[in-house]
């Protein structure tokens, strides 16, 4: 069941985002938690409308496979995250959940909005808050462009202030020069930085998690990278 004033579990997604392959992960958020699965596809706003479209009904077949109630929060603006009408379909979510796409704009669009006040009172009081690729860096504090290492990161949204997320860590990370790797993981004191595969998530919060999916997680130091892979189990600073 939900406790009330006692923050929900979180889960930072590497892909797969309202896939088969990824299904005990929501289901495992949702459980004990009512049936109300709260969908932004936020992240994927300025790939225009048809992007958005894919998301919702990506989001619709799992809440169907769920058996829950797909709630679409249509933020796509900073207009539309301060919108309190918008904020009021977050109240009473069993899993609120966060989508892929742009990151920083995620980040920028709901960061200190009615909305993102909304998803911030959801957790404290018990939901379950997911995010996948853009979603699960944007749930950070330190958003970097991984396009462009050497420009300033972002704002997130702080919710797990204590990490660095690398999404898509399998496919991409081999390309990444060591520059960049570098400059990610010059870190402060009680920071850790993760790469998540696809198909993998993270899960628990707010420093012991669980490993679940298809593959692995890596925890990055200056010093190389450790494998915790799916099943295991992780515990990060805080």
């Amino acid at each position: 069941m939900t406790a009330p004033g006692r923050p929900g579990p979180l889960a930072l997604v590497g892909s797969g985002e309202y896939l088969p392959p990824l299904e005990h992960v929501e289901r495992r958020l949702l459980e004990g938690r009512p049936p109300r699965f709260v969908q932004l596809a936020t992240a994927a706003a300025p790939e225009g409308p048809a992007s958005l479209a894919r998301w919702h009904e990506l989001g619709r077949e799992s809440a169907e496979r769920l058996g829950v109630h797909q709630v679409v929060v249509p933020v796509v603006d900073r207009i539309s995250a301060d919108s309190d009408e918008l904020a009021e379909l977050v109240e009473g979510a069993g899993l609120i959940y966060l989508s892929g796409g742009n990151p920083t704009f995620l980040a920028a669009t709901l960061r200190g909005s009615a909305v993102s006040r909304a998803i911030d009172t959801a957790w404290r009081n018990g939901a379950a808050v997911a995010g996948c690729s853009a979603g699960a860096m944007a749930m950070t504090d330190h958003v970097p462009d991984l396009r462009h290492p050497f420009r300033p990161a972002a704002l997130g949204l702080g919710i797990a202030p204590h990490l660095r997320v690398l999404p898509h860590f399998d496919r991409f990370a081999g390309r990444l020069p060591d520059v960049l790797l570098t400059r990610i993981v010059d870190t402060p004191p009680g920071v850790t930085v993760v790469g998540i595969d696809e198909d993998t998530a993270l899960v628990g919060g707010p420093d012991k998690w669980d490993v679940m999916g298809l593959r692995s997680v890596w925890v990055l130091t200056a010093d190389g990278r450790t494998e915790h892979p799916a099943g295991s189990r992780l515990v990060t600073a805080r």
